[in-house]
């Protein structure tokens, strides 16, 4: 039996892919800030349930050793992360400092936590969900765009060393997901120079008419299991059909035609 560790799995894509490798025979062992709150995932057999905030360096090293502890780790899923809206005037020191903790360094403190382990059994998968944000942009997400991008240059930059032990590592770019993304998993800010701009954003997605193409997290999960078990040599994995579509036509127009492209849909 396999094993899988992943991040975040309290709710969302986490937990669905918790969910999908548990019914097809892995051993997941799950990790989330809570895990006293977690309900279902505790009831399946072959899931074991572990606290971890990948901002806290101790607590990685913890849940690291533990992990191992239990079972060899074939693969790391570092999806732990959460989005950030707003212009960078109207956004804090602290907002920004926690976007970059969560989303860049918790995979990489996680990652970096687990290589002695995969280097010594030479093999094993690290799956680290960026975004369809992490390949193009759009307004007022620059933060949330600087993370997603630095996790898939510093994945695609990984797998050159990570090959020389026979370990892989590997993106999965969603597009929208159906989950309280939107809620739970967002931080906003404002600034009254930016105003037209934010209301214009996040009205599209308070009237639905960003949300149509959203994949349900089991779509995505189906990705991050393909991922996992096709044994190819790929480093990208767009997942939902808007983060192909959107990806297919920037490659297809160009970055700068595709720029301003989004420029003029937005008015700016």
């Amino acid at each position: 039996m396999k094993t899988i560790f992943i991040t975040g799995a309290s709710t969302g894509l986490g937990n669905s892919t918790a969910h999908l490798f548990a019914a097809r025979g892995w051993h997941v062992i799950a990790t989330m800030r809570h895990p006293e709150h977690e309900t279902e995932l505790r009831t399946l057999e072959n899931v074991s349930l572990l606290p971890l905030d990948v901002t806290d360096e101790e607590a990685i090293q913890k849940a690291v050793e533990a992990a191992v502890a239990i079972s060899p780790v074939d693969v790391v899923f570092n999806n732990a992360g959460y989005g950030l809206v707003g212009p960078l005037e109207g956004l804090s020191h602290d907002q920004i400092t926690r976007q970059f903790n969560t989303n860049v360094l918790g995979a990489i403190f996680v990652t970096q936590a687990f290589l002695p382990h995969l280097r010594e059994k030479q093999s094993g998968l690290i799956l680290n969900t960026t975004s369809i944000g992490g390949l193009v942009t759009f307004p007022l997400s620059s933060i949330y765009h600087a993370t997603k991008w630095a996790l898939e240059g510093w994945s695609e930059s990984m797998s050159f060393e990570l090959g020389l032990h026979g370990i892989r590592i590997k993106t999965i770019s969603p597009g929208g997901i159906a989950t309280d993304f939107m809620g739970r998993s967002l931080d906003a800010a404002q600034h009254d120079a930016y105003a037209p701009l934010f209301e214009k954003l996040m009205g599209g997605f308070s009237s639905g008419e960003s949300t149509l193409q959203f994949s349900p997290p089991e779509t995505i999960a189906e990705v991050v299991y393909e991922a996992a078990t096709d044994g190819k040599d790929q480093l990208r994995y767009l997942a939902g059909p808007d983060a192909v579509a959107t990806y297919a036509q920037r490659l297809k127009v160009g970055p700068e035609p595709f720029r301003q492209g989004v420029a003029a849909q937005f008015g700016v």
